[in-house]
C-alpha cells in the first residue's frame, strides 16, 4: 500500500506512475477525501481543547460557589462531545474510503523498470542454453499434452472426470517426477541459504490483504464458505509470517522458502495456454521470499534471480530473463524479472518463474518493520520480495518436451536421477 503522505505530496508522480501502470487514479476524488480528513482532525483536536479548558473550569466554579455557570459549562461540555462524535464519524467515513483507494491502488514502478505498455514492451536482458533442434536430430517433437498420456504419466481425461478441466492427475513416473522436482528445489534452495516452511494452504482475508491479493482479486481465488481462501502461492504465507512483527536489522536480509499447492480461479484465461500443464486450476511451486533492508533489496532481487537461474541451469533447460515494464508488471511489484523456460511445443519462451521487488508497498499493509538503532531511531517498513523456485508444473512440462528421445522416452535430467532413484529414462508404463 502507498504512504498516504507520500501521495498527498507527489500527486503528479503518482499519477504519471499510475498512468504508466494502466491503472485508474483519481486525483480529485482522492485530495477531496485527504482534506475532508484533515479538516475533521484538526475540529476534533480545537473542541477537544475547548473540552478540556471547559472540564477543568468546572471545578473551580463549583468552588467558587457558581453553580449557575458551573451548569453551564457542563452543557457545553456535553455539547462539545456530541460535535466531536459526529465529526469523528465524518473522519472515520474519510479514512475508510482513502483506505479503500490505497488498498486497490498498484505500487509505484522504480526507476530502473521499463516503460511500455504490454508484454511486447518487456526488454529482454539475457539467455542462456540453446533450444535443441529436433528437425537436424531426425525426429519431430511431441508437446508435452500428448507425449505425457502416451507414456502413462499424465491422465488428463480421469483428471476432468474426477475434478474439472484444467485439473491434471499424475501417475507412476509422473507423479514420482512431480515430487522429485519439488524436493530438488526445496534442497536446493536450502543449500543458499533459504529456511523452508511448511505453510497452510489456506488463508483468512488479513493475510491476503497483506500481500495484495485483497481486496482487487479477490474474483481470482477460491474460497470456502468459513471466509478462508485457497493460496495462489506461498508468497501469501511466508511474506506474513512476520505480519505486525518488528525484525533486527542483523538478521536481514531473511531468506525463506516453501512449497505448497497453489489455487487460481483463471478467470478469462484461454487458448493453448489451458492445454497439457501451462495454465491449470490446482498447480504445485516452490516460493522464495526475502525481507530485506531497503537500500540492500534491488542487490536481493539480482541475488534471487540468480537462485531462480540455478535451479534452470541445473536441470539444463534453456530460458531467457527479461524485465516487465510497467504496463505489465504485478499489483504490488516494484520491479519484476521474468525468467522464460524454451517450450518446444510453443517453438518460444513461456514464464516459469517471476522475481519482483514490492518496496515495502506489502510491509505498510502487512506491517512488518525493523529496527536499526545504531542508524535510525524507532522503527522502518522492512522490503518484501518474492520469487518464483520454480512452478513445478511448467518445470515438468519443459522437462519432458526437451529432454524427449526420438523412441518417444524422456531421459531424466542428471540431478533428478537421485531423487527418483536411480532411473534415468522414464519409459512407458
Amino acid at each position: 500500500m502507498l504512504d498516504l503522505r507520500f501521495v498527498r505530496e507527489n500527486q503528479e508522480a503518482v499519477a504519471e506512475a499510475m498512468k504508466s501502470r494502466h491503472a485508474s487514479w483519481d486525483a480529485a476524488r482522492f485530495s477531496q477525501l485527504d482534506e475532508a480528513r484533515r479538516a475533521a482532525i484538526a475540529q476534533e483536536e480545537a473542541l477537544q481543547a475547548e473540552r478540556n479548558t471547559a472540564s477543568k473550569s468546572i471545578g473551580a466554579m463549583m468552588s467558587a460557589g457558581k453553580k449557575d455557570e458551573a451548569e453551564e459549562a457542563k452543557e457545553r461540555v456535553r455539547a462539545i462531545n456530541e460535535e466531536i462524535a459526529a465529526i469523528g464519524a465524518e473522519r472515520e467515513m474519510a479514512d475508510n474510503a482513502l483506505r479503500d483507494i490505497l488498498l486497490n491502488t498498484p505500487n509505484m514502478p522504480a526507476d530502473t523498470t521499463p516503460v511500455g505498455d504490454t508484454e511486447d514492451d518487456n526488454p529482454e536482458v539475457r539467455r542462456w542454453g540453446t533450444p535443441r533442434d529436433f528437425a537436424a536430430e531426425g525426429f519431430a517433437m511431441k508437446p508435452h499434452w500428448d507425449l505425457g498420456p502416451e507414456l502413462g504419466i499424465i491422465d488428463f481425461e480421469r483428471a476432468v472426470k474426477l475434478a474439472a478441466s484444467r485439473f491434471i492427475l499424475l501417475g507412476g513416473l509422473g507423479a514420482r517426477l512431480e515430487r522429485a522436482l519439488i524436493n530438488f528445489m526445496a534442497d536446493t534452495h536450502g543449500s543458499r541459504g533459504y529456511k523452508e516452511w511448511w505453510c497452510p494452504a489456506m488463508a483468512n482475508a488479513e493475510t491476503l490483504t497483506g500481500t495484495g491479493q485483497l481486496p482487487k482479486f479477490e474474483e481470482d481465488l477460491f474460497h470456502t464458505t468459513e471466509g478462508l481462501y485457497l493460496i495462489p502461492t506461498a508468497e501469501v504465507q511466508l511474506t506474513n509470517i512476520h505480519a505486525g512483527e518488528v525484525l533486527e536489522a542483523d538478521q536481514l536480509p531473511l531468506k525463506y522458502c516453501a512449497f505448497t499447492p497453489c489455487f487460481r480461479e483463471e478467470a478469462g484465461s484461454a487458448g493453448r495456454d489451458t492445454r497439457g500443464l501451462i495454465r491449470v486450476h490446482q498447480f504445485d511451486k516452490v516460493e522464495m521470499v526475502k525481507f530485506a533492508k531497503p537500500e540492500e533489496s534491488y542487490d536481493d532481487l539480482e541475488l534471487m534471480v540468480a537462485d531462480a537461474e540455478n535451479i534452470l541451469q541445473l536441470l539444463g533447460l534453456p530460458y531467457r530473463v527479461i524485465s516487465l515494464c510497467t504496463g505489465d508488471i504485478g499489483f504490488s511489484a516494484a520491479k519484476t524479472y521474468d525468467l522464460e523456460v524454451w517450450l518446444p511445443s510453443y517453438n518460444g519462451y513461456k514464464e516459469i518463474s517471476s522475481c519482483s521487488n514490492c518496496g515495502d508497498f506489502q510491509a505498510r499493509r502487512a506491517n512488518i518493520k525493523y529496527r536499526d538503532p545504531a542508524n535510525f531511531k524507532g522503527s522502518r517498513f522492512a522490503h518484501t520480495l518474492n520469487g518464483s523456485g520454480l512452478a513445478v508444473g511448467r518445470t515438468m512440462a519443459a522437462v519432458i518436451e526437451n529432454y524427449q528421445q526420438a523412441d518417444g522416452t524422456i531421459k531424466v535430467p542428471e540431478v533428478l536421477v537421485p531423487y527418483l532413484g536411480g532411473i534415468e529414462v522414464i519409459t512407458p508404463e
